[in-house]
């Protein structure tokens, strides 16, 4: 049996599609010492966390909170609450985590009208309209950022559209979080979910959750039981409510005291600089990148500043590269995901991995690597 070492990784450079790296005043607070779940100072770290997670998020839904789990069981969090068996529900599919909507919604019983788009391109509002017209649904899901393509798509005309329907609005935002602009009252978001480890630059594994009043309206009226104990927010949110909260999980003490320092730091800098940071960072990557012979995947307009989907030159060994980056430079791309595997890299700027330092680092290593 071998002996077991301390462990001991190596100092990555993350520009991949997460996690992110995270500030030293994030890993300091990881190893502040240990309370009690249900300690009067972490209850008060809680009401902190869903302060800032209100203001990050542009909302006043009082119920925002986190999950003790990172984005996917978001994702599940938002579906098993809202849908049950024989609901209809719009899914938007354009890359990897429209699919994953899919099977988690007919996992709860429901039936499903897909809108699909070409993997690399928005959803077009029109045939959202059309998919809407056809059923009666209980909601619509589609994803902000596809962190599979590098998509940002545009909500308002979609949302406008849900509403008409009656439906709600559901959305995922694991990747935008914190790194575009992100109004859940204004779009009239219903139900969002993210995650802690791309723009918020939080370690893995929590996902921030908001639920509008009507999304709780459709909770307090369900006919059947949540299919999830664990996600069952009929039981979830007495922990984060009020001045009695009821236990319901030991929630992971050291991830929620990250989780503050992060948002503390996204706020100290201001959400409109920080979209400015990501977006002048975006623009000096792809400069430089499009200078080296790389093409980006999706069109300008909808085109992601924090998740660069770039197609790789012809000639140019894409894993053999990736792997030299990694081990010889310390630096981590995404390769492509479904269709695009091996076609393109998925280059993430985001938090604190949105520096000028990072650009010139991977410019400076493909360049020497490509020359």
């Amino acid at each position: 049996m071998r002996q077991i070492n301390e462990l001991n990784t190596s100092n990555r450079i993350l520009m991949g599609p997460g996690p992110s790296d995270v500030h030293p005043r994030v890993l300091k607070a990881m190893s502040t010492p240990l309370v009690g779940h249900l300690d009067p100072e972490f209850l008060e770290v809680m009401d902190d966390i869903k302060q800032m997670t209100q203001q990050t998020l542009k909302t006043k839904n009082p119920l925002t909170f986190v999950v003790s789990a990172p984005g996917s069981a978001g994702m599940e969090t938002c579906l098993v609450n809202l849908l049950e068996p024989g609901d209809e529900a719009v899914i938007c599919i354009h890359g990897v985590f429209g699919t994953r909507l899919v099977d988690i919604a007919e996992r709860c019983g429901a039936k499903v009208i897909k809108v699909e788009s070409e993997w690399g391109k928005p959803i077009n509002p029109n045939e959202v309209k059309k998919a809407l017209a056809r059923c009666k649904p209980k909601l619509l899901a589609i994803v902000h950022a596809e962190t599979s393509t590098g998509v940002l798509q545009p909500l308002e005309e979609i949302s406008k559209l849900t509403k008409e329907s009656g439906a709600l609005l559901v959305v995922d935002a694991v990747t935008s979080y914190c790194g575009v602009d992100l109004r859940v009252d204004e779009w009239g978001i219903d139900a969002l979910y993210s995650g802690s480890q791309k723009c918020l630059s939080a370690p893995p594994g929590l996902s921030p959750v908001t639920f509008s009043q009507a999304a709780i309206d459709v909770l307090d009226h369900r006919k059947t039981k949540v299919q999830s104990w664990f996600l069952d927010l009929t039981m979830v949110k007495n922990y984060w409510e009020g001045a009695k909260r009821a236990y319901h999980h030991t929630a992971p003490v050291s991830a929620m005291f990250a989780m503050r320092e992060s948002l503390r730091l996204v706020l100290e800098e201001g959400l409109e600089n920080r979209f400015k940071r990501h977006q002048q960072n975006h623009e000096l990557l792809r400069d430089g990148l499009e200078n080296l012979g790389f093409e980006f995947l999706v069109e300008k307009e909808y085109r992601l500043p924090i998740l660069n989907a770039v197609k790789i030159p012809k000639g140019l060994d894409e894993l053999a590269i990736r792997k030299q980056l990694l081990n010889e430079y310390n630096i981590e791309v995404g390769g492509g995901l479904g269709p695009f595997a091996g076609i393109i890299w998925r280059v993430g700027l985001m938090g604190e991995s949105a520096t000028i330092n990072h650009v010139n680092m991977l410019l400076g290593a493909l360049k020497t690597i490509i020359k």
